[in-house]
């Protein structure tokens, strides 16, 4: 078929050589006027929009046609029975529509330069749609084709070439402020886009697109639904999105019935230099082989078809554009009666940080003889039942995945009713898990948690490792049948990751039970998404949200989990929880992430409100261990026997720095009401037994007893360094400390000084520092916020 179109534009070529201007204008829509000579042709457009139809459109070698239409557009139409041959120069200083049904061609030597957008269409599109700047439909049955084999360029706006059967582009597009947009089909919507795409395949008609010829633009697309797409590899033949302030530099090659076959550069960056990003969606894909060697060089490439097979080009194509620093998202997606399976037939080997996700509707297998190797700190991610959906979708190996030479980690995650076969795993024996991730082991097998069904199941084998597919919505366990995750006897040990995911309206009303006895002779009970996290055990990357709600006794409650003594990174919750208010409840620890946490919890947060009867804290009600880089916003009310509540934790005897709490505090002081009560509210914690540094508070502080609010702790008898803060005029707080170990006076900052980073000492506000304080905050963030 490249053949037929090329001699077609070839055969044509003498017939328009010379000689050529359109004839027979005249404005059917707007006004103006048309003049000219042998060799030029001027239209001078007096409204902002106008249409014209013509009996014959093209331009002769050496021959001018301009359009001075300001920066309105002009619709050409061709009604005459002749296509459209340009090979001289058609230049406008706004926009400039063409519509023939013969179809178009742009020669060798031809020039077409706009202000505005160009468009070449053989379909048509109604007079009264574009007069009035809507969305334009295009039908039309032409079998005709729109060729460029010149240089169509736009300074200010888009070029958009649009067939019913084929766009040939073997000369240079240029855009470089709009899109580059290639289109086949019967029926194409243009609809206005400052960000994105902006031509769309309604209904296809077959047919192909062929680019032989470089594409510069800020974003470019070629999309031809049920058709084929050949990026076809030649000398200069690179494909290039370069984004401006406002687009992203994105590529997209859509056939998602259709074939699409890579051979040239594809290249996409944003104006900032940052890469940008390639899209590749078909029905079949060749994406190269040893003669055609296709390279992305991008930020990522997302590859979508409904099954993938990754043969010895393919293969190829994925390590060089990985080594090129472009991260490969491939997804088969089980679409037009597929598997959804993939199949990788041969190695990938790459150097350097990019990573290559496969994820797999169904099944992932790496044959015998394949290997998947990364040499740098690039992921490798194995994803079978990719939708989430409990299809019993396994991986197997059969051949071997070797990061021995890489700090990366390979994740592989399968569904709980399906199989994981390792194989061979070579991991790097130096390897050690980047700060605060987490992270336990290099590479890593997960059940796939899809529903609120598994999720209930995984409390039958507290040891395994697991990782959430989608979000949850756990509103139905208002019936009270949601057993926590994990108790004192068989703690949960494993990894969960929730991999940014959420458990939403999870009503938490059961408790786990077994724990220690205090010598009054209540047993600990514990409640939460886990009841009791073991030392070994790991909860990352998840939100929670819900309620708790518990009756009097020795209870230790948080959304996430009751009890911690593993490590909690990047979780977070929001909600309530709420206790009695009777003598019965005043050994309960009630915080909003963990009740009692004797691990590390680490950038975590949380913004549920508490109610409490005994100790309380926005993040943790009591801390043995250590907490860091975290904070808690939520709202913190007490009305204790003993206790009391602290913005962020309740009791501190481990160590808390570069964490902070917002919410506010208050006691009630029903069952503490004489002066020698120690129950009180402080912005940060109740009692400080341990050590506190690097951290602030902020939030209003409110005892109805008379005991003075504190800005950071009601007792202190541990250690406050002297970076720890509080904002004396929103907490009302004249006094960093109630009673015990007293913090300076100075270390209590107005609201103006907490706006500022200079008032902090010893805090990084560096761009690789912990802190940042964003434009208009009224306090310093942690950074993972920010870049979250």
């Amino acid at each position: 078929m490249a053949v037929a179109l090329w001699s077609w534009g070839a055969a044509t070529a003498p017939a328009y050589a010379a000689g050529a201007l359109p004839s027979g204008g005249q404005f059917v829509a707007g006004s103006g006027s048309i003049s000219g000579s042998a060799t030029a042709l001027t239209i001078n457009q007096t409204t902002s929009r106008g249409v014209i139809d013509w009996s014959h459109f093209s331009i002769g070698s050496g021959n001018r046609v301009t359009f001075d239409n300001g920066s309105g557009a002009t619709l050409n139409r061709v009604t005459g029975g002749d296509p459209s041959a340009i090979f001289g120069t058609l230049s406008a200083t706004g926009s400039v529509y063409l519509i023939n049904p013969q179809g178009i061609l742009i020669g060798p030597g031809g020039l077409v330069s706009t202000g505005g957008r160009f468009v070449a269409s053989t379909l048509d599109t109604c007079n009264c749609g574009f007069m009035r700047g809507h969305p334009l439909a295009f039908k039309g049955d032409s079998n005709a084709s729109v060729i460029n084999l010149g240089t169509v360029g736009s300074t200010g706006g888009d070029v958009m070439l649009i067939s019913g059967n084929s766009v040939v582009n073997a000369g240079r597009i240029s855009a470089p402020h709009g899109t580059a947009e290639l289109a086949v089909g019967q029926n194409v919507l243009l609809q206005d886009s400052s960000t994105g795409r902006q031509v769309f395949v309604q209904t296809g008609s077959g047919g192909n697109i062929e680019n032989a010829g470089p594409i510069d633009a800020a974003q470019v697309s070629l999309q031809a639904a049920d058709g084929n797409i050949f990026a076809l590899a030649g000398e200069h033949t690179t494909i290039r999105a370069t984004g401006t302030a406002k687009r992203d530099g994105h590529v997209w090659l859509v056939a998602e019935t259709g074939v699409v076959a890579l051979g040239g550069t594809i290249e996409a960056k944003n104006a900032d230099g940052s890469a940008g990003a390639v899209d590749t969606n078909a029905a079949l894909l060749d994406l190269g082989s040893d003669d055609i060697k296709p390279l992305i060089k991008a930020g990522k490439w997302q590859v979508t078809t409904p099954d993938l097979a990754i043969d010895s080009g393919a293969a190829a194509t994925f390590a060089r554009s990985l080594s090129a620093g472009t991260s490969i998202d491939a997804q088969a997606t089980g679409a037009q009666g597929g598997t959804g399976d993939i199949d990788v037939l041969s190695s990938i080997h790459w150097t350097g940080a990019a990573s290559l996700t496969l994820g797999a509707y169904h099944s992932l297998t790496i044959e015998a003889g394949a290997k998947l190797k990364n040499c740098g700190t690039g992921n490798l991610t194995l994803n079978a039942d990719a939708a989430a959906i409990d299809n019993g979708g396994s991986i197997t190996n059969n051949g071997v995945i070797d990061w021995s030479r890489s700090t990366g980690v390979v994740t592989a995650l399968y569904d709980m009713n399906g199989s994981f076969t390792p194989g061979s795993l070579l991991a790097n024996a130096t390897w050690k898990a980047a700060p605060y991730s987490g992270l336990v082991t290099q590479i890593t097998g997960y059940r796939l948690v899809n529903s609120l069904g598994d999720l209930k199941k995984v409390a039958a084998d507290p040891t395994a490792n697991y990782a959430l597919g989608r979000n949850i919505d756990a509103g139905s366990t208002t019936d009270g049948s949601f057993v926590p995750i994990g108790d004192y006897n068989h703690p949960f040990s494993g990894q969960f990751d929730g991999r940014g995911h959420q458990v939403d309206s999870l009503d938490l009303i059961q408790m786990v039970q077994g724990g220690p006895i205090d010598p009054q002779g209540y047993t600990l009970q514990a409640q939460g998404l886990f009841g009791v996290i073991g030392t070994a055990g790991v909860v990352r990357d998840i939100t929670v949200s819900g309620g708790s709600v518990g009756a009097g006794g020795y209870f230790s409650i948080g959304l996430l989990a009751g009890v911690n003594n593993g490590t909690i990174a990047y979780g977070h919750s929001s909600g309530n929880v709420a206790q009695s208010g009777d003598l019965a409840a005043y050994l309960t620890s009630s915080g909003g992430l963990v009740g009692i946490n004797y691990g590390n919890i680490l950038r975590s947060s949380s913004s549920a409100g508490i109610d409490s009867a005994g100790n309380a804290g926005g993040l943790a009600a009591e801390n043995d261990g250590l907490i860091a880089q975290s904070f808690a916003t939520g709202g913190v009310s007490v009305e204790p026997y003993a206790g009391g509540a602290g913005g962020l934790v309740g009791g501190n005897g481990g160590t808390i720095t570069q964490s902070y709490a917002t919410g506010g505090t208050s006691t009630n002081f029903t069952y503490c009401p004489g002066p020698g009560c120690t129950s009180g509210s402080a912005g940060l914690v109740w009692n400080n037994l341990g050590s506190i540094t690097q951290s602030f508070a902020t939030g209003p502080v409110n005892n109805d007893n008379g005991i003075a609010p504190a800005g950071i702790a009601s007792i202190n008898q541990g250690t406050i360094g002297n970076d720890v803060y509080w904002n004396k005029d929103t907490t009302g707080a004249a006094a960093g400390v109630y009673t015990g170990k007293p913090m300076p006076d100075a270390n209590g900052l107005t609201s103006a000084q907490m706006q500022q980073t200079a008032s902090f000492a010893g805090y990084d506000f560096g761009q690789n520092g912990v802190w940042a304080m964003p434009a208009g905050a009224t306090h310093p963030v942690l950074q993972w916020q920010v870049q979250q």
